[in-house]
Parts: C-alpha cells; sequence; structure tokens
C-alpha cells in the first residue's frame, strides 16, 4: 500500500510504502492510541461529572457506585452469616465441655469453681497485623477441631470415672446399722455349744425396732425365715458380692426388690438361733464369708479422706 503526502508550501511530496505486517502494527498502534485516549476521557469525563454534579453523569456514577456497595455489601453480609454459623456452634460446643467438665469435676472430687477461675495473664501489647478472612477461618476450624477432640475426650474421662463411681458404690462400705460392735469375725467360742467355732459375720449390738441399712445397692436375693438366721435378708451387690443380715424382728423388702445404698431393710430382732437383740452381718464374695471390717474400714477411709480436705462429706465410720 502507497501513501502519497503532499506539501503546498514546500512544494514537495513525498510517498510512503506500506508492506502487510507493516500496516497490520501500524492499525494495531493506532487502534491502541484511540482506546487508551477514549479510556482517559471517560475517566475524566466522569471524574469532572462526578465532581461538578453533571446531571446525567452523576446519576450513571451513582449508580455504578451503588451497584458496587450493594456486592460488597452482600459479600459482607455472606460472610458474616457463615461466621456467625461457625461462631453458634464453637459456643454450642464450649457449652457442652463447661458441662463435661463439671461433671468430670464432681465425679473426681474436684470443685468446679476452681476449674472454671480464669488465671493470672498480662505483659506488654505487641499488636499484630489484622487477620485475613482465609487466616480467620483456618483459626476457626482448629478451635472447632480441638473442641471436638475435648468434647471426646472428656466423654471417655466422664464414662471411666462414672464406671468407677458405680463400682465403688456396689461395694458394702455403709455402716449397717447404728450400734456398737459385740462379737468379730472369726473364731470364737459359741454362746450356746460352748465350743470352738467359727464367726461367719459381725454381731452389732442394738435395741430391737433399730433400722438395718442396706451396706451397698443391689437387689435383694434372699428373704426368708431361716431356722439359724431367723428373718433374714440377702443382698446382691454384682460380681458375686452378697451381704446378708439375719436375726431381724421385721423386714422391709422383698425378694427382687432394688435397694439404695443406705436405705432401711429391715428392724433388728432376735429371731433364729440367737440370744438377745442384734444384728448379724456377713459379705461373702462368691459364697465364701469374708470380713466385713475390711469394707467397713475401707469405707470409713474413703469417707475420711475428702473431709481431710475439706472436701466432700462422706459416709459415717464404722463404729468400734
Amino acid at each position: 500500500m502507497h501513501f502519497i503526502i503532499t506539501d503546498a508550501w514546500l512544494a514537495r511530496s513525498r510517498a510512503i510504502h506500506l508492506s502487510g505486517p507493516r500496516l497490520l502494527l501500524a492499525l494495531a498502534g493506532l487502534s491502541l492510541a484511540l482506546m487508551l485516549s477514549a479510556a482517559l476521557l471517560y475517566h475524566w469525563v466522569f471524574l469532572k461529572g462526578a465532581r461538578e454534579g453533571w446531571p446525567v453523569v452523576g446519576t450513571l456514577v451513582r449508580l455504578i457506585v451503588k451497584d458496587e456497595f450493594e456486592q460488597r455489601d452482600r459479600y459482607l453480609r455472606e460472610n458474616l452469616d457463615a461466621l456467625a454459623r461457625r461462631l453458634g456452634e464453637m459456643q454450642a460446643k464450649l457449652v457442652q465441655l463447661e458441662a463435661l467438665g463439671e461433671r468430670v469435676s464432681g465425679l473426681a472430687g474436684l470443685n468446679p469453681a476452681e476449674i472454671k477461675a480464669t488465671p493470672g495473664r498480662g505483659g506488654a501489647l505487641v499488636s499484630g497485623r489484622p487477620l485475613s478472612m482465609d487466616e480467620l477461618n483456618g483459626t476457626l476450624a482448629e478451635l472447632d477441631a480441638m473442641a471436638d477432640h475435648g468434647v471426646d475426650l472428656l466423654t471417655v474421662v466422664e464414662s471411666r470415672l462414672f464406671d468407677q463411681k458405680v463400682r465403688r458404690m456396689m461395694i458394702p462400705t455403709q455402716h449397717p446399722v447404728d450400734g456398737s460392735l459385740g462379737s468379730a469375725f472369726g473364731w470364737r467360742i459359741d454362746p450356746f455349744t460352748g465350743r470352738s467355732a467359727l464367726h461367719t459375720g459381725l454381731d452389732f449390738e442394738a435395741q430391737p425396732g433399730t433400722p438395718i441399712l442396706a451396706a451397698s445397692g443391689g437387689v435383694v436375693v434372699a428373704q426368708e425365715l431361716h431356722p439359724a438366721y431367723g428373718q433374714m435378708i440377702e443382698i446382691d451387690h454384682g460380681n458375686g458380692l452378697v451381704t446378708r443380715y439375719a436375726h431381724a424382728s421385721r423386714l422391709w423388702v422383698r425378694k427382687g426388690d432394688l435397694v439404695k445404698r443406705g436405705q432401711k431393710i429391715a428392724e433388728v430382732g432376735s429371731t433364729g438361733r440367737s440370744t438377745g437383740p442384734h444384728l448379724h452381718f456377713e459379705v461373702l464374695v462368691q459364697g465364701v464369708p469374708q470380713d466385713p471390717q475390711k469394707f467397713l474400714k475401707a469405707g470409713a477411709e474413703v469417707a475420711a479422706a475428702p473431709a481431710a480436705g475439706g472436701g466432700v462429706r462422706g459416709q459415717p465410720a464404722a463404729r468400734r
């Protein structure tokens, strides 16, 4: 392509020859220059119109700005809603953790108020940069995982502590009657024959009608009139552990009843092979008589331990 440029003043002419690549390059440069000029003119017109309040330009600017603000507000609302949901889930888990902590501390014999006390903190302030949205979401995710782990851990601990508490509650450590110890476990002179005989339990001297209490929770497996034991009750505490209460004047429970620790099950009497009103108390493990004093002493020691530290009130100690 040829271009001829003439100059009337100098009476000269000049010919320019453009090949295909040069022509395309020239057109591209011209198009770029026009685009930049149009963009600069558009920017200048809008800025000037917005500053000076031109009717049409000002309206367009307000519409564009309004749309941008609406999009930004929509984005912020969506992110705030998502954060609110995450925070709500975290609050629910923290409440669950607090409730679990109180139950676990109660099972462990600790004071929940001491655990909930805020530790002292302080130090110089070293400001950091604000967290980005991604960093904030990452931090919330880590806290969420830590809360889940804490809930799982406390649930396992609560289950173990509750199981141990149930096992302790099934051991006959409650003093069965308010009376003094008359005859201990072991070999003695039988009051009827005058010969040496094994005494398989403890005899507690008490007035007729004195309440007889269950040494631990369990199921009544025997409630009968026995030739030697008289009015008798046997309670199964599980794991082959049975307690026997003999020579009662009156029975308050029946075979198959569930009883709690410390519940009144009978009244002291002198039925059966007895020389006077008292309670004959036995502890059998797999059918073999054991010394009940071992269980009653263990209960007294457990009750005295928290009392010495100013803690929970325990069961009364066995009377000698």
